[in-house]
């Protein structure tokens, strides 16, 4: 499976809803990664192909979503992304992790596999 494009309201759906919740809750059943990018980002475009490589190589263990903060502004500003590329990593059951920077793929995978798999 390759990453998935969110927009806010389908984060909304399948991820949290911010909206109306005071206390953080994921709604997905697998742990996840959402990439926080813009297309005109050069860091976001080194990243990507890394992340849709992770997507492959985690299937059935682990989703990635891409947001575009340029499109998603609420979203962003819920997050208060400062820096693209920015991640977030959710385990399920427990509090998520914000990373900015655009990190290698031995990184994301020490990463994935101390806290999300």
């Amino acid at each position: 499976m390759a990453t998935i494009k969110l927009t806010t309201a389908k984060f909304k759906e399948e991820v949290f809803n911010y909206d109306n919740a005071t206390e953080w809750l994921y709604k997905g059943e697998l742990p996840a990664i959402v990439d926080f990018y813009a297309d005109w980002c050069g860091p976001c475009k080194m990243v990507a192909p890394i992340l849709e490589d992770l997507a492959k190589e985690y299937e059935g263990k682990l989703v990635i979503y891409k947001i575009d903060t340029d499109a998603e502004q609420e979203l962003s500003a819920a997050f208060g992304i400062q820096s693209i590329p920015t991640l977030l990593f959710i385990p399920v059951g427990s509090q998520p992790m914000m990373q900015p920077g655009a990190l290698p793929k031995a990184t994301l995978k020490q990463i994935i596999n101390d806290h999300l798999v």
